[in-house]
C-alpha cells in the first residue's frame, strides 16, 4: 500500500506560520519606524506650541528640523533645549530691529536754494548735506552788491565759514557745531572730481548739468542709500528725473502746500448749534454787547478773534466774535453792527458780513495787527482807509496814515522815476488816490469846489507813502499802517516791516493770494499766508477772509471766469 500524501491541515499550518514570520518581521520594522517618527512629532508640537510665544516666534523652528536622537538617561531631552535656546536669541533680535534708525538721506542743494533761504542748510533734520564745488563758485559770484541775493549769498558764507572752523571737511561738518541744535546732520564738501556715465547726455560746461552730474556719481556711490537733489528750479527737477535721479523743491520755506487749507478767520456754526448747546450756554450783557459761553468740541476748536455765525430760517440769527478760549469753553461777543447807516465808518458801511468783520477789527483798538485777503474789488483798500481816518481825524486814536506796498511790476518796468520818495512811489498808490477819490466826493459840499479841494489837503497831509527800500531800523509810534498788495513779500521781508511797530501802532496787511507777481512766490510760500498762518490764535491779532467783490457786476464776474 503505498504511503498516503501529507494532510492538508499540516500544509496549511506551515504556511502559516511562514506568514506569521514575515508578518512580525513587518511589524517589527512598521514599530522601528514609529519609534523614529515619535520624537520629530514630539518637537514639532513643541515649536508649535513655542511659536504661539512672540519671543519664540523666530527661533523655535530650528530646533524642530533637528533629527531626533535618543537621549540618555543623564542628558534632559532635546525638547528642552528647543524652547530654552530661542528664549535668549529672541531678545537681542526684536531690540536690533526696534532701535533701527531709518535711513539718513544726503541731501544736495542747489545754488538758488541757499541764496532764497541762507539758513536753509539747518532745515533738513538729521540728514546729511552735500555742496558741489559749482555751488561754492556761484555764491562767490552773487556774494558782492547791495540786493536781497548778495545778503543771503554772504550770510551763507559766514555761515560756511563758522562751520569749517569746527571740524574737519574730510569726516563731516556737524551742522549743529554753529548753535543750530536742531539739525542733527552733517555737512560734506565735494573734495575730488565725481563724475557719472549717465551725465554724458547733458552738454557739458553748464552749472546746473554739472550739479546734476555730482548727485548721478553719489547715487552711483551710495547705492543704499537716498541721494536727492533740492532745487527751485523746475527745468532742473525735470531733467533730474529723466536721469532717473530724485529731485524735489525746497518746501520749507512754504506755509501750507494747499491754498484752500489757509485759515479763513470766520466759522459757520452747525445747524444744531443752540439744541446742543442747551442748558449749558449761558449768556449775559455787557453794555451794547451780549456774551455768551459756549462748551463742548466745538468751543476748543476756536481760536481767539475768530469770527463764528448762525443763520437758520425761523431761528435766532447769532453773529459773535471769539474772545476768550479756555480748554473746553469759549467766550463769545456779539458784533457791532457796521451794515447800519448809523455806524458808517468814514460814510462807508458794510454791504456783506465779511466786510462787517472786518470792520470789526479794524475799529478795535485791542488788535494790534489785522490781516485781509481777497479778489480783486472786495473792499480791502477802502475799508482800512476808512477806518484809519475815522481813527486818526475823528477819534485821534493815531497820529497819521503811513501806506506802503511791493513795487513789483506787473509787466516791463517803465525805468527810473523822477522826484522825492514820496513822487516815486505815487504811480504804485493809484489805489489810494481812486479809494480817496471817493471818501471825499461828498467832504465839504456845502463849501463848493474850495471845501472839498481844502479836505482833500487836509486828509492827505495825514497820509505818508513811504518806501519798503527805507524801512530797515525805523520805528513807527501811534501810527496807522498799511501794508498793501502783501501777497507779494517774502516772509523775510514782512516781518522786517511788521517788526517796526512801536507802541499804540496798528498794522494792517492786505493782498489777494491770486494775484502774485514776485518770481518764485506762490501762495503756500508768500509773506501774507505766513503771517496768516503764524498770527492766527493770538490775542491781540485777527484775519477775515472777504469773499464777495463790491466793486462792480462786471469786476465781480471776471474775477469769477477769468
Amino acid at each position: 500500500m503505498p504511503p498516503l500524501p501529507p494532510a492538508p491541515a499540516k500544509r496549511a499550518a506551515v504556511l502559516p506560520a511562514q506568514a506569521y514570520a514575515d508578518r512580525d518581521a513587518h511589524n517589527a520594522a512598521a514599530r522601528k519606524a514609529r519609534s523614529a517618527k515619535a520624537a520629530p512629532a514630539k518637537s514639532r508640537k513643541t515649536a508649535a506650541q513655542a511659536a504661539q510665544a512672540p519671543a519664540l516666534a523666530l527661533n523655535a523652528a530650528v530646533p524642530a528640523a533637528q533629527p531626533a536622537t535618543q537621549p540618555s538617561a543623564s542628558q534632559p531631552p532635546a525638547v528642552q533645549p528647543a524652547v530654552k535656546k530661542p528664549a535668549k536669541a529672541a531678545k537681542p533680535a526684536k531690540t536690533r530691529r526696534a532701535a533701527a534708525p531709518e535711513a539718513v538721506k544726503l541731501f544736495v542743494l542747489d545754488t538758488n536754494v541757499l541764496l532764497h533761504d541762507p539758513t536753509a542748510l539747518f532745515r533738513f533734520e538729521e540728514h546729511d548735506i552735500f555742496l558741489p564745488m559749482v555751488v561754492l563758485e556761484e555764491l562767490d559770484a552773487h556774494k558782492k552788491g547791495a540786493s536781497e541775493i548778495a545778503r543771503n549769498a554772504r550770510q551763507v558764507s559766514r555761515q560756511l565759514d563758522l562751520l569749517v572752523a569746527h571740524a574737519d571737511m574730510a569726516v563731516g561738518l556737524p551742522l549743529s557745531a554753529s548753535g543750530h541744535l536742531e539739525a542733527g546732520g552733517k555737512l560734506w564738501f565735494q573734495t575730488a572730481p565725481l563724475h557719472a556715465a549717465t551725465a554724458q547726455l547733458l552738454p557739458q560746461g553748464k552749472a546746473d548739468n554739472q550739479i546734476l552730474e555730482v548727485v548721478a556719481a553719489l547715487a552711483q556711490q551710495h547705492a543704499g542709500r537716498p541721494v536727492v537733489l533740492v532745487t527751485k528750479d523746475i527745468n532742473m527737477r525735470v531733467k533730474a528725473r529723466a536721469l532717473g535721479l530724485a529731485a524735489e523743491d525746497y518746501e520749507n520755506d512754504k506755509t501750507l502746500q494747499d491754498g484752500d487749507l489757509l485759515y479763513s478767520g470766520a466759522l459757520a456754526l452747525p445747524e444744531n448749534f443752540w439744541a446742543d448747546q442747551g442748558s449749558r450756554l449761558e449768556s449775559w450783557p455787557d453794555g451794547a454787547h451780549t456774551f455768551y459761553r459756549i462748551s463742548g468740541k466745538l468751543a476748543a476748536s476756536l481760536l481767539p478773534n475768530q469770527f463764528v455765525w448762525y443763520e437758520a430760517p425761523g431761528q435766532s440769527s447769532l453773529y459773535a466774535r471769539v474772545t476768550e478760549v479756555d480748554g473746553q469753553s469759549a467766550t463769545l461777543q456779539t458784533l457791532k453792527d457796521y451794515t447800519h447807516p448809523k455806524n458808517a465808518v468814514w460814510g462807508v458801511t458794510a454791504r456783506n458780513r465779511e466786510q462787517n468783520h472786518a470792520l470789526n477789527l479794524l475799529m478795535d483798538p485791542g488788535i494790534d495787527f489785522v490781516t485781509i485777503t481777497g479778489i480783486a474789488g472786495t473792499g480791502k483798500t477802502l475799508l482800512a482807509l476808512a477806518a484809519g481816518l475815522a481813527q486818526v481825524l475823528d477819534e485821534r486814536r493815531y497820529t497819521e496814515v503811513i501806506m506802503t506796498r511791493a513795487t513789483v511790476n506787473v509787466g516791463e518796468g517803465i525805468g527810473f522815476l523822477p522826484g522825492t520818495e514820496e513822487e516815486k512811489m505815487a504811480p504804485w498808490m493809484g489805489a489810494l488816490d481812486d479809494n480817496l477819490e471817493f471818501l471825499t466826493q461828498g467832504a465839504g459840499s456845502a463849501a463848493g469846489d474850495w471845501g472839498r479841494a481844502a479836505t482833500g489837503d487836509l486828509i492827505r497831509s495825514r497820509i505818508k507813502i513811504k518806501s519798503m527800500n527805507f524801512m530797515r531800523g525805523r520805528t513807527f509810534l501811534n501810527r496807522w499802517v498799511i501794508i498793501d498788495e502783501a501777497q507779494n513779500l517774502t516772509p523775510k521781508q514782512i516781518k522786517t516791516l511788521i517788526t517796526r511797530a512801536g507802541p499804540g501802532s496798528k498794522i494792517i496787511c492786505m493782498g489777494n493770494l491770486a494775484q502774485i507777481d514776485t518770481p518764485y512766490l506762490t501762495e503756500g510760500s508768500s509773506g501774507l499766508t505766513y503771517a496768516v498762518d503764524r498770527f492766527k490764535g493770538w490775542p491781540h491779532g485777527g484775519h477775515i477772509t472777504l469773499a464777495r467783490g463790491e466793486r462792480s457786476r462786471l469786476a465781480d464776474y471776471a474775477s469769477e471766469v477769468l
